[in-house]
């Protein structure tokens, strides 16, 4: 006997079901899936539109034509593939994801007691019922004749649903093919998903190692939080309130007194302790790039943009993002920041797609913000979103019984770095010479200090060599000690502080001709980092005359 064809012995419906469910399978991308899925099925004669909504958490309550229908507004049905054509209108697509119709409270309608119940709903000729459908006047002008429902289930779980407008009657076959067509796409679903998730952890791995690998190369080897000092301890105490919660945090403190630090010890006593913590030093950025090192970007979003990147936020999905130096970040660009601290949402550049995002933020300055809002530096109602736990880390000169401690581990850190094989000791008269400097590098600079005697030592009798503060250079604290009555507590206001502060920076600028970056520049002489000597001389209005 002859042996037939397949297509000869196959309905063209089985055969185009073949087809597509082979696709199905190869098919990884979820969104890839899903208009495969719609276009496919919408190229068949007697399809007028083929549509998938998806259940996913409820995202535009607030002004949702549907609002007032929905009876729990955690989730609902979002609309999320589209498919069809006009006969009206031959040019008109109907594949946009937006309308009246694209979110379904579930339960309510009959897209969303389909994805309430997991029943399907099956209306073979219009003219028997009319009340099966919103638009009227659309069915009748389109020539619908009929509708078709079925649920997306996986394994008891309603996953969406699969809706079907035809131009024809329902046929009797037609209800078995479409729900073998649904249980196809559930599978196909849950698979794209799973790879999907796969992509984004291998991804955010990825992001994680080289965003870690930055901060081994640029971080200080503070080791954990040591000392003893008053100060000390209540920073440990709003630490220990602070840390379980999601509350944003703003650490506040000079330069160089272990604010990421305290970022961290956060993060490492959080609920998000076994996510990651990425860190994003804002004074660093070029103002060009801050869009796509916050959010990522799309290949060809713009010159250099080879290929996709994820930003920051996307890397500490789930953790906590550690903004250093937030007051750096251009005002122009705030919003975009206050965006997705109030609605966790944002684009990567030259990309449509709007992501999801569950970021903690932990922000640090050494800037005074408030006075940068007043200034019209600083937009107010960013300031009050990163300012819901301000935290206050005191600098070195003002704990200075901490000293003995953090001088020791420095020593014990470095002597094993430099493979002593006989570490120098911390004598009490090393402590002494310590306590009696002012540290205005605060612990960054005792670091410094501490290394470059051990190199210089070699290992052996430790000599600091810490500059001696005379009075040329301290004029403003002359002029206090002589104004004072014998017998008086040598006791300078806040005003008088930052007097002190801004004629020794003047005078370094002067000593060496008003040139801030390089081993010869003012930065150097200071012992800070020349991108905080920047903003310090722009906070207190120093320029180079002329």
């Amino acid at each position: 006997m002859e042996k037939m064809e397949p297509e000869k012995i196959c309905p063209t419906e089985f055969a185009a079901f073949k087809c597509l469910v082979l696709d199905i399978a190869q098919q990884r991308s979820l969104d890839e899936l899903l208009k495969m899925i719609v276009n496919r099925m919408a190229q068949r004669d007697e399809v007028a539109l083929v549509r998938i909504w998806l259940k996913r958490p409820g995202d535009v309550c607030g002004n949702c034509r549907m609002r007032e229908d929905c009876p729990d507004q955690t989730a609902c049905l979002h609309l999320v593939a589209s498919a069809g054509n006009s006969v009206v209108n031959p040019d008109e697509q109907w594949n946009g994801l937006n309308g009246h119709f694209r979110r379904f409270p579930i339960g309510s309608y009959k897209v969303g007691r389909i994805g309430g119940t997991g029943e399907s709903v099956i209306i073979p000729e219009m003219t028997e019922d009319k009340t099966w459908i919103a638009r009227q006047d659309w069915a009748k002008q389109e020539g619908i004749h009929g509708f078709h429902g079925q649920p997306i289930m996986y394994q008891g779980e309603i996953l969406g649903v699969l809706a079907v407008f035809t131009r024809a009657p329902i046929t009797e076959d037609a209800p078995t093919w479409l729900r073998m067509i649904a249980d196809h796409v559930a599978v196909a679903i849950t698979n794209a998903k799973a790879f999907d998730e796969i992509e984004r952890l291998q991804e955010q791995l990825k992001l994680e190692n080289t965003f870690l690998r930055e901060e081994v190369l640029d971080a200080q080897a503070f080791g954990d939080i040591v000392g003893q000092s008053p100060a000390l301890h209540a920073v440990l105490r709003q630490i220990e309130l602070v840390a379980p919660t999601d509350a944003n945090v703003l650490i506040l403190g000079e330069s160089g007194t272990g604010k990421e630090l305290v970022a961290r010890e956060i993060h490492k006593r959080s609920n998000r302790k076994n996510k990651p913590l990425i860190k994003v030093n804002c004074a660093s950025i070029p103002r060009e790039l801050y869009e796509s090192e916050f959010f990522g970007h799309v290949k060809g979003a713009f010159t250099g943009a080879l290929r996709d990147r994820a930003g920051r936020f996307e890397a500490a999905d789930g953790g906590t993002l550690f903004l250093d130096e937030v007051g750096e970040i251009p005002l122009d660009l705030q919003s975009k920041l206050l965006r997705v601290l109030q609605e966790n949402q944002y684009e990567r550049v030259g990309d449509e797609r709007t992501r999801q995002v569950d970021v903690r933020i932990v922000a640090a300055t050494n800037r005074d913000l408030k006075k940068e809002v007043e200034a019209g530096r600083f937009r107010q109602d960013l300031y009050y979103r990163l300012n819901v736990f301000p935290l206050e880390v005191a600098p070195l000169r003002e704990r200075k019984e901490d000293i003995p401690l953090l001088a020791a581990n420095f020593l014990e850190l470095t002597g094993k770095k430099m493979n002593c094989s006989n570490p120098p000791r911390l004598t009490q008269a090393h402590v002494i010479d310590l306590q009696k400097y002012d540290w205005p590098g605060n612990i960054r600079e005792l670091q410094n200090v501490i290394e470059r005697a051990v190199i210089t030592s070699r290992c052996t009798n430790l000599q600091f060599g810490l500059p001696k503060m005379s009075e040329t250079d301290r004029p403003s604290i002359l002029k206090r000690k002589k104004s004072l009555n014998p017998g008086q507590a040598e006791i300078m206001t806040e005003d008088e502080m930052r007097e002190v502060e801004r004629e020794n920076i003047r005078r370094a600028l002067e000593k060496v001709s008003w040139k801030v970056y390089g081993d010869d520049g003012a930065a150097a002489l200071l012992r800070v980092k020349p991108t905080t000597l920047v903003s310090r001389m722009q906070k207190m209005g120093l320029e180079k005359p002329g």
